[in-house]
């Protein structure tokens, strides 16, 4: 696995750091992050997603939330470049 830097909340405290990752060979997205609290997790599971699909969240995931100016870090599925970039 070939990690790339992408980007760091550039408000976020000095021992706080919700950052962006890269995985170049699966194109996977590995985001550290803030815990969802229990009622945007609350929240999430009224919403729900799609029809017969559990609403609980599986021991091997959980449940983050992204700062919103943390999106600029995320690459487009169109080729192009974000507006602000990690490297």
């Amino acid at each position: 696995m070939a990690l790339r830097f992408l980007g760091i909340d550039p408000n976020s405290p000095t021992d706080e750091s919700p950052t962006i990752w890269l995985d170049d060979v699966t194109g996977d997205l590995i985001i550290q992050s803030y815990v969802a609290d229990a009622g945007t997790v609350e929240r999430a599971k009224e919403v729900g997603s799609i029809p017969g699909h559990s609403t609980e969240i599986p021991p091997n995931e959980t449940m983050i939330r992204l700062p919103a100016n943390m999106l600029q870090f995320i690459p487009r599925t169109d080729g192009g470049s974000s507006a602000t970039t990690g490297t």
